[in-house]
């Protein structure tokens, strides 16, 4: 019986994983003063079922070499977001909130906080990001 339950609950008794870098682009190919999106897929193991599962993150650089990173999660009800071209903003369909395109801070709507910024680095010309989700609908940064 020892195995068995010893089976059973190795998942629990995991301990979370260690956050690694990822590659999300090439510095030199993105554009600079724009906010560019970039989707990537991650593996995702929940016990004992690993998936994949579409993440975005959106990318912006005014000078090529520092770059801000910024989760593609809304933080009023973690929709997706993209751009509105026309009034230069982020903004975000479901309840129309809207983010500063340099900045990501609340500009207008119902979003408690601003964008949840990524940590970034560029090593060898990639820009890498660790991916961090965060506690939607509050007003603190809580890492989920």
């Amino acid at each position: 019986g020892v195995p068995a339950l010893r089976t059973f609950l190795s998942p629990a008794l995991k301990r979370p994983a260690k956050k690694d870098w990822i590659k999300v682009a090439q510095a030199d190919q993105l554009d600079i003063g724009t906010p560019v999106k970039v989707d990537f897929t991650e593996t995702v193991t929940d016990a004992w079922v690993a998936t994949r599962a579409l993440r975005t993150v959106w990318l912006r650089t005014d000078d090529g070499e520092k770059f801000t990173a910024w989760s593609g999660i809304c933080t009023h009800l973690g929709c997706a977001f993209g751009v509105d071209a026309e009034r230069k903003v982020f903004h975000c369909p479901c309840h129309h909130g809207l983010f500063d395109l340099a900045t990501g801070k609340v500009v207008g709507g119902p979003p408690p906080r601003a964008l949840d910024e990524l940590p970034v680095r560029v090593v060898n010309g990639e820009v890498q990001v660790i991916l961090k989700q965060f506690r939607a609908g509050v007003t603190d940064r809580i890492e989920v």
